[in-house]
């Protein structure tokens, strides 16, 4: 039986320009960014890197595709970060979700979370 790790980062906060109102289209607002995905874990349980995904990497590819252009919808900025992680050999699964915390005074955020599975995968849990 396959072993999956699920990898993650919570509230990687960026200056992104999104939104469908002028008051959006000004300049940028702070989003943040949640990820999960789930690697296939190497035989053995290996200490080392290889067959897996650096944190480095995945967290500059996160910033580049949300700084990279205007996104009308947080669902268009959740698809593309999300195509990028599932590109990667290892990962069989990816979840990601995006938060604008300072639409509302008295709501934390408002946001969407996309999550899709690589066909053929399945996992353990």
């Amino acid at each position: 039986m396959s072993e999956f790790v699920t990898h993650f980062f919570t509230g990687l906060s960026l200056q992104v320009r999104i939104g469908i109102h002028d008051s959006e289209k000004a300049g940028p607002q702070r989003i943040l960014i949640d990820l999960e995905y789930d690697l296939l874990e190497p035989p053995g349980g290996a200490d080392e890197l290889e067959g897996r995904l650096n944190y480095d990497e995945v967290r500059d590819e996160v910033e580049r595709i949300a700084l990279s252009r205007h996104f009308n919808l947080q669902e268009t900025l959740c698809r593309e970060i999300m195509a990028s992680l599932l590109a990667r050999g290892p990962v069989a699964r990816a979840k990601v979700s995006t938060r604008k915390p300072d639409v509302y005074k008295d709501c934390a955020a408002v946001g969407v979370i996309l999550e899709q599975r690589k066909p053929g995968t399945e996992h353990t849990s």
